[in-house]
């Protein structure tokens, strides 16, 4: 992993095994299926819920930052922990978490490399345990919001008032138009298609199929053969802001990118924005196809 960037932000499932126990740590598990927790963890880990505990219960928004400071402090965790976040789905939540702790200025996050799935791949230690706690009095010292982008940033990208790209991660369905949403997903749109302008990467693309990242060199080439090099700004984006967190944890911290924002509101945002511009390649090909009949 010494290839990344930054390759201090991910820890090796081997690395995990041995700092089970080491002194001012604390694993965490964030997982797509909020029932996955229960059904066995990494001992001494705790667990998060993203629909309950990362988003605001009435705003359509992140946890505020009293609600964040609540959970770490409940978490057992202080200012100068060393947080080391797992989850399934290749880390999808667990990249949203880590997106979170950084807006809100948390200096030590890492991932564990490859996730839940590598852990129970390779058979490691699980438990049904709830892990001991000693709750802190965590305190927000500083917040990041350049890492952070909102409909207004995408507006002033796609008329020119900044430079900047767009990453859409979503599936190949769902960024043509073919789909709203993935199947079982309840937070929809009102319409079906992608934001000018932009690049689809499906997030998946960036991990190995043990669940870890690919190399230095694949990543690179993945966005670069799309254009996406970082030499301005980029802005990423999915459905909700989750797998867009994987993907600007990719392009951030493994890459190296100096300027890569995640924008959360996402296409649920956008989607249902009047008079927002997007493109439908499905709709488009029928209307053409329908003018070709005339």
């Amino acid at each position: 992993m010494s290839e990344y960037k930054h390759p201090e932000v991910l820890v090796t499932t081997a690395w995990a095994v041995q700092n089970l126990n080491a002194p001012n740590t604390r694993f965490v598990e964030v997982d797509v299926d909020t029932t996955a927790y229960d059904q066995g963890h990494i001992p001494g880990a705790v667990g998060w819920n993203w629909q309950t505990q990362l988003q605001d219960g009435i705003r359509r928004d992140l946890i505020d930052k009293a609600a964040l400071e609540k959970l770490l402090s409940a978490s057992g965790i202080s200012n100068d922990t060393a947080i080391i976040l797992y989850g399934d789905n290749n880390n999808w939540f667990a990249a949203y978490a880590f997106w979170q702790l950084k807006l809100y200025g948390h200096k030590d996050v890492s991932l564990i490399n490859g996730g839940r799935k590598k852990w129970l791949e390779e058979k490691r230690p699980l438990t049904k345990d709830a892990p001991s706690i000693s709750p802190t009095r965590y305190r927000v010292a500083a917040t990041d919001p350049s890492i952070r982008a909102f409909k207004d940033d995408v507006s002033a990208i796609l008329d020119g008032r900044k430079s900047g790209q767009l990453v859409d991660v979503r599936s190949v369905d769902e960024f043509t138009g073919k789909i709203i949403a993935p199947p079982g997903m309840t937070e929809t749109a009102q319409r079906a298609g992608h934001i000018p302008q932009a690049a689809n990467i499906p997030w998946a693309q960036a991990a190995n199929e043990d669940g870890t990242f690919k190399s230095f060199d694949d990543l690179k080439k993945l966005y670069g053969d799309k254009g996406i090099s970082g030499s301005s700004e980029v802005v990423a984006y999915c459905r909700i802001g989750e797998r867009s967190s994987h993907t600007w944890f990719v392009l951030k911290y493994l890459l190296g990118f100096d300027k890569v924002r995640n924008y959360d509101g996402s296409w649920t945002e956008w989607g249902n924005l009047v008079g927002a511009p997007i493109v439908n390649e499905m709709r488009s090909a029928q209307s053409g196809v329908a003018a070709a009949a005339h």
